[in-house]
């Protein structure tokens, strides 16, 4: 279990011992392509357990990130007053996908995470800018907090408008520049590629998602380009009729909050969401940024074991967000435990990997379906309806 573990600690090694060139951060199971923030969270950690050594003071810690972890996003779910107290059972004790990520492989995607379910307390709280810098430093530690970015971006422009929204993404983008400054210094396009490698291919006897397809479909880059067009679709459909309000153009966005015209009576989502007031904008703030980073697993090139952690915690708000009868409650716990018996198929098999993607569409159609705005009430005039043709008659 401690594979990945010793490969961090090589690659962050070699920093220790000055080496700045990206290129050259290696370890057991390959090159270094995380970004700066990666390397100095994780160089704490080698100094903390003695060069990497002390693999059980390793799980220690990370057992208390877990627990942490943990706080942040029960916050989170306080706050929205969506999902009924048994399933949090599911959400600590019921994933030994989960329980392995964190303490047994201790992967950075929990790190990044963690720093993630962080900034979006600080959303929660009206803190845009701290939560922006956090936000910031989740991408630093590993790019699939960028999933979460066209989420974001919808809310800061409709909280703050186009030029209100600049400096926020300035702060994301200088943090960036500052973490990796002093690789920038001796390699810029050696940390740029590494880091931020989007075009990165990975290998077929991992994935968990793709498993039913052939393997030279998996690899083809015309593959990779329709999913990438499916996820764009998703997220523009989703910002169009989900994520904004209705009869309101979408580049009312770009205006100043203050100049805009008033709002139309809050009607999206079935009148939950979009109720207005502290908890109401909360629960905006969370659909918007859950809905965003799921609609980007979902369209994922090849999802690995760890990267069940990118949205675990998210799911049960995702599935109880919209209007939920007694006897829907059943089905709801079924999709997560088809979901994680998914994630536990080790290896996967074709018939875990189209599970999956089964429950993934049926988490998408709940969410489409389940928060449409309700069909407009159309009356007839006065001299048309029933009761005076009537009255006239008489």
């Amino acid at each position: 279990t401690e594979i990945d573990w010793k490969a961090y600690m090589q690659e962050v090694e070699g920093f220790a011992n000055g080496t700045l060139d990206y290129t050259r951060l290696k370890g057991d199971t390959g090159p270094l392509v995380y970004p700066a923030g990666f390397v100095y969270i994780f160089l704490g950690l080698y100094y903390a357990t003695g060069r990497g050594a002390d693999i059980r003071l390793a799980q220690y810690l990370f057992a208390g990130l877990y627990l942490l972890n943990l706080l942040l996003v029960f916050r989170i779910y306080c706050r929205t007053s969506k999902v009924p107290p048994y399933v949090f059972f599911f959400m600590c004790c019921a994933s030994y996908r989960i329980h392995s990520i964190f303490v047994l492989r201790l992967f950075n995607d929990p790190v990044a995470m963690a720093i993630l379910f962080l900034a979006i307390n600080f959303f929660l709280e009206e803190h845009w800018s701290w939560g922006c810098l956090l936000f910031s430093l989740a991408v630093s530690v590993k790019m699939n907090i960028l999933l979460f970015a066209p989420g974001l971006l919808f809310l800061l422009l409709q909280r703050f408008g186009l030029l209100g929204c600049i400096p926020k993404l300035c702060i994301c983008a200088l943090l960036q520049v500052f973490l990796g400054l002093p690789f920038l210094l001796v390699n810029p396009m050696g940390y740029l590629t590494r880091s931020f490698d989007l075009g990165r291919q990975f290998q077929f006897k991992w994935t968990v998602n793709w498993r039913f397809l052939p393997e030279e479909v998996f690899q083809n880059r015309a593959f990779h380009a329709t999913l990438l067009l499916a996820h764009l679709a998703g997220l523009g459909l989703f910002a169009l009729h989900r994520w904004h309000r209705p009869k309101e153009s979408i580049l009312a966005l770009l205006k100043d909050p203050a100049v805009r015209k008033p709002a139309s009576p809050p009607l999206t989502v079935n009148n939950i969401l979009w109720q207005g007031g502290q908890q109401g904008e909360g629960e905006k703030i969370v659909f918007v940024l859950f809905s965003s980073n799921f609609l980007g697993v979902c369209c994922s090139r090849s999802l690995h074991y760890q990267f069940y952690v990118w949205y675990f915690h998210t799911l049960p708000y995702l599935l109880w967000c919209t209007p939920t009868t007694k006897l829907a409650h059943m089905p709801k716990v079924l999709l997560l435990g088809v979901i994680e018996l998914c994630w536990n198929t080790y290896p996967s098999t074709v018939c875990s990997s189209l599970s999956l993607h089964i429950c993934h569409g049926l988490v998408l159609l709940q969410l489409w379906y389940g928060t449409a705005p309700p069909p407009v009430m159309h009356t007839l005039p006065p001299s048309r309806r029933p009761g005076a043709i009537s009255k006239k008659a008489q």
